[in-house]
């Protein structure tokens, strides 16, 4: 039976999101195969959280797409990003506490394009009169991940109800963002 390296992945992001100190064999065991069959896959822990960060990342790119992040109004799009994004958003949460993607000249240059992407939006967002200009878009970029990944761990804790992540991670950001004179988007 042939491997199926994406499932095991996503058994590693599952457990690693919740238990981000898991050692391999745990991991082996969530993947339900050996820890032999894991080493021959993954050389070791850097080895699989550089393929959870490809991972990571690849569904970051494809909830940037699924957004529309060049549609309608600047907060429209970060609403339907963080929509997009909230499934992702636990494997987010645990990337990010992993230093060793962030640092020297190995950083995958997946992180580079999707903060440009991000600070592109927010600039939009600044230049239509929607967001303050006081934050810099690379500040507001910097909110978005902290704000994912804090609203992933509270949603992981049980802190906050699922069904709450998107609105309070939008609603803090964009409260947070939005000039004081730009029109406010009324919920339905």
């Amino acid at each position: 039976m042939a491997l199926d390296r994406d499932q095991v992945l996503r058994s590693a992001a599952a457990l690693l999101t919740r238990k981000s100190t898991a050692t391999m064999d745990e991991v082996a065991r969530a993947a339900g195969i050996s820890r032999a069959t894991l080493h021959r896959h993954f050389a070791g822990r850097d080895a699989l959280v550089r393929a959870l960060e490809a991972l990571g990342i690849a569904e970051c790119e494809a909830a940037l797409d699924a957004a529309r992040l060049d549609e309608g109004p600047a907060g429209e799009a970060v609403r339907r990003l963080v929509r997009a994004i909230e499934p992702a958003a636990a494997l987010l949460a645990f990337l990010y506490t992993e230093n060793q993607l962030f640092e020297g000249e190995e950083q995958n240059q997946g992180w580079t394009r999707l903060d440009e992407r991000l600070t592109d939006l927010f600039r939009r967002g600044q230049e239509s009169g929607e967001f303050r200009i006081d934050l810099t878009p690379a500040w507001l970029t910097e909110a978005l991940y902290g704000l994912l990944a804090s609203g992933a761990w509270a949603v992981a804790e049980g802190r906050v109800a699922g069904k709450d992540f998107s609105h309070m991670v939008v609603e803090l950001l964009l409260g947070g963002a939005r000039r004081a004179n730009a029109p406010r988007r009324e919920e339905s």
